[in-house]
């Protein structure tokens, strides 16, 4: 079961680049999870999602050499999430029709949040280094955060700085 989670119903199986694999299968369901429950629901979900992934790994990995080994995606969807956290709480902020998720935001996310799980700068390099589950989880969870930083800076310059 908790390989089941960590390669999130699989996905992490798909070659190459599981880890993009994973991310862009995180989307739809961010897109479901917006849809039924707006942005509370997608945040609770998200912290789910942590808290499965950290017993997945940990689980997924127990006595291996490998601490993170590249079919463990789950760390991956909990970061996608966090970058759309912008775009779902602001589309529930304004009262937007629950079922939209505008291309340019979640598309904006999905590659920042790649830069930065791929490129791993300072604090993401530094979580990615911890030989733990807590690591594999974290380096994904401030990526999807400097993601969303870039995500929310953007949508304010579209929609404040430009549209006035």
């Amino acid at each position: 079961m908790s390989r089941f989670f960590a390669t999130f119903f699989y996905v992490g199986l798909l070659r190459p680049a599981p880890g993009t694999w994973g991310s862009a299968a995180a989307i739809p369901v961010a897109w479901a999870l917006h849809g039924l429950g707006g942005f509370p629901l997608f945040a609770v979900a998200t912290a789910l999602v942590f808290g499965l992934g950290w017993w997945a790994t940990v689980e997924a990995t127990r006595g291996k050499d490998d601490h993170d080994p590249s079919e463990i995606v789950i760390d991956e969807v909990a970061g996608q999430w966090i970058a759309l956290w912008p775009l779902s709480a602001g589309l529930w902020h304004a009262g937007a029709d629950p079922w939209s998720f505008p291309y340019p935001g979640w598309i904006g996310a999905f590659l920042m949040f790649r830069l930065f799980d791929i490129w791993k700068p300072g604090p993401v390099g530094w979580a990615d280094r911890k030989s733990n589950a807590f690591g594999v989880m974290m380096d994904d969870v401030i990526a999807g955060v400097m993601a969303a930083i870039v995500v929310a800076l953007a949508a304010y310059v579209a929609h404040v700085i430009l549209l006035v």
